[in-house]
Formats: structure tokens, sequence, C-alpha cells
């Protein structure tokens, strides 16, 4: 039987040049991190069943590439469910780890802790462009301040990160997951009914608001669409709140809405918000622009604030997010521990850089010394000793053996971005 050379479906080989912006990227981003503070960390990738599935990670719980259990733990012949097969899986994110890491280690960190954390996770999802079951992660977070500062740090620290990657004209769309319960709170909606709603909500931007309406409706009447007063009298008020504030600024946005709800809305949430928007806008390193978005959702379920995301519209779509979970520690410790986290989607950054042709700024010369196959003994030594002092000089050079078709050759060699060519013969020409 041969062996398969293609990789397993949903993940991929990573071929030089892609690896060469890769590391380009991860050097700017970890720089531009350090810069604001930010210390890196690295977890196990692989990480106990009873944290994956401890309802902190939404849909992603369902996509959990699973590890079977070791040794004498295995008893296949008295298994009777898949918990008695398997203990551990494959990380889904980098923040369920994260917050395990924290609890574990919180009397040897400072506080707050500024952490970094770059590695690979896994989904068993559907595979697609741009869409992996294997796929790295770069999170920044931080965890012991409970007050805006991490937010505006987060978010300026992100922003400056985009900006030396050369993106530009992008926004930050920015809500509170307190918003979205008092909107839903003052339109008369239960509790129970609030994570259909918003599932409901999050699809505006491609339904549109009359489509939401119409999706209220048909949640409402069980599939069928409602025609009942009481069902029908909350969706209007649910609409309005979206076309009271259609047109206007952030801020200006905030303050309606705010004062529209009333007691249903913490005074400290507009306030918050308002703060966030002002701070970033009047200090920030990159072009973009602040949105307050009331139809901003997130999909995790451990959100218990401020929530965000970075949106790219003339790349279709978004390019990282983040926001506050200051419930999540305290499931560990047993006392919350305020944290605010914020992720740039490294995968859709390096797509669209490779798609537009992105170059490397201030690359090194690279030489390509090319020695005949007769050159042996002191005379190898001697090449060698030139391309050392070359090295040491800032250039990168390559030392291969000269093939037949050296046309050929050079051309593979400039396709790889060699711009200078040497060739070394045991008996010069001329």
């Amino acid at each position: 039987m041969a062996l398969i050379k293609k990789p397993v479906t949903g993940m991929k080989d990573i071929l030089p040049s892609e690896m060469k912006l890769r590391d380009y990227c991860i050097g700017i981003i970890k720089k531009t991190y350090a810069e604001f503070g930010f210390t890196s960390i690295e977890t196990p990738c692989v990480e106990s069943l009873a944290n994956l599935n401890s309802k902190q990670g939404g849909e992603n719980e369902k996509l959990i590439f699973k590890v079977m259990k070791r040794g004498e733990k295995l008893n296949l012949a008295e298994a009777k469910e898949e918990n008695d097969l398997t203990d551990s899986g494959l990380r889904y994110d980098l923040t369920v780890p994260l917050v395990r890491f924290y609890a574990n280690h919180a009397n040897e960190l400072p506080a707050p802790f500024k952490a970094l954390q770059m590695g690979n996770v896994w989904r068993a999802d559907r595979p697609q462009k741009g869409r992996y079951r294997q796929f790295m992660q770069c999170d920044i977070d931080i965890l012991g301040e409970a007050s805006n500062l991490a937010e505006i740090e987060l978010i300026l620290a992100t922003t400056t990160t985009l900006g030396r990657l050369g993106f530009k004209d992008f926004k930050i769309r920015i809500n509170d997951r307190r918003i979205l319960k008092a909107m839903a709170a003052y339109s008369g909606f239960t509790e129970d009914q609030y994570d259909d709603v918003f599932i409901i909500l999050d699809k505006m931007d491609k339904i549109g608001l009359e489509g939401v309406e119409e999706e209220l409706k048909k949640y409402l009447g069980g599939g069928e669409i409602s025609s009942d007063a009481k069902d029908i009298e909350k969706i209007d008020k649910y609409t309005e709140l979206f076309k009271i504030i259609e047109g206007k600024s952030g801020v200006e946005a905030i303050g309606i809405l705010a004062d529209k709800l009333g007691d249903f809305l913490e005074e400290d949430v507009r306030e918050g918000l308002k703060e966030i928007i002002n701070s970033v806008e009047g200090t920030k390193a990159a072009q973009f622009e602040m949105v307050f978005d009331p139809t901003l959702v997130r999909g995790m379920s451990y959100y218990t604030g401020t929530i965000f995301e970075v949106s790219m519209p003339q790349y279709g779509g978004s390019c990282g997010g983040g926001g506050r979970y200051d419930k999540m520690v305290g499931k560990f410790l047993g006392q919350d521990t305020p944290a605010c986290g914020f992720s740039i989607g490294f995968e859709r950054i390096i797509m669209i850089m490779m798609d537009e042709g992105f170059k490397i700024p201030g690359e090194s010369s690279k030489v390509a010394f090319l020695i005949e196959k007769g050159i042996r003994g002191e005379k190898l030594q001697e090449i060698i000793s030139k391309a050392q002092k070359d090295r040491a000089a800032g250039k990168q050079v390559l030392v291969v053996r000269m093939n037949k078709n050296k046309k050929f050759q050079k051309q593979q060699l400039t396709e790889q971005g060699y711009e200078e060519f040497e060739e070394f013969y045991s008996n010069p020409i001329g």
C-alpha cells in the first residue's frame, strides 16, 4: 500500500514563501506587543476534556478533536460510552488554556498579568478557503484589571500591530453584552430567550433589519410566522432601538440608546464605552475608525461585558475580535478575576497579505554561491570562508552545488528572492 503524500483533510503544508511571511508577521507582532508590556507564555496543545467541555466555548465544544485514554486507563472491554474512552482533547482556542494556566500559576504572576500567546488550535470544522482544522491563533489578554484601561490597551496594541503590518482604513466595532441583554429585556424577551435572539441579531449584516424581524417572528411562532399581538409588540420595540440610532456616530448613538433603555442598562456601561472610544481615537497610532455597533454579538458564551471586532469590509469580513470575560477565571479559582482579551485573525491576515503580493520590507540582499561539483578541499573551504564573511556583513548567502541545468537552477533561485549569483569552477573560465 502506497503512503499518502497529501496532508490530512483540513490541514495544510506551509511552503517556504508563506513561512517567511509568517515568521516576519510573528516578529512584528511579538515586538509590538512587547512594547505594550505583554509577555509570552505557552500552554500544552492537549487539555482536559472537563475544561474544554465547560460550556464556555460555544459551538467550538462540538468541534473538539478528542484523544483516547492511554495505557491502563483505556479499558475497551468495559467501555460503555465515549467518556470511558477519552479524557482529553486538542485545544480549540487559547483562552480556555490561558485561564487554566493563570489559575495554576496566579501566585507566581504579576497583577495585572498581560499575556501574549501564539500557537496552533484544532477544530473538527468543515474545511473551506481560509478555514482549516489546524490554524494559528494570536491572543493578548489582561487578567486582573477591572477598569477600561484593559480594553483601551488591548485595542491600541492590536491596531498598532495591524498598522505596522500595512493594514489601514479598517474599523474596530465595539459593543457590550450588557447592552445586548438590556435591549432584549426592554423589548420584553425573557432571559431564556436572549441567546436565540442574539443568534438572529448576529445575521443582521446578511439579512438586514427586515430579515431579523421575519426570523424573530418565526422564532416566537415556533417555526411559523407569529401574528400574536404580544410577539409583534416585542419585535417592534426591539427593531425600533436600531432605527433610532441609524446614521448616528458612536458616542452619540450610545447616548441615545442608553437614554431609551433607561433603568434596563447600568449607567457605567454608557460611560465606559464612551471612555474607551474617546481614549482610543485620541491616542491611536494606526489609521482606523472606532464604531459602536449594537448588532455585534460575538459567539463565545463566556463574554460578560465589552466586546469588539476588527472589521475589514474591503477584505470580506472580520480579522479578529475579543472582549471581557470576568467570570471565567472564577470557575477555576472559586473567586472571579477580571479578564479581557483580543485575538488577531492570524491566518486571515496571512491570506490577505499573500493575495496582495506583500513584500517584506528591509530584507537583506540574498546571494547564491553556485559551486561546480568538482571543487573539493582547500578550494571549497575558501569559498565557504567567503560566504561566512558575507553573512557576517549582513547578507543572506546560499552555498549550493551547481546543477547541470544552471539556467533553470538560477530561475528557481530568483523566484525564491535571490538577486545575485557567484559561480565557482575548479578551472576558472578564461
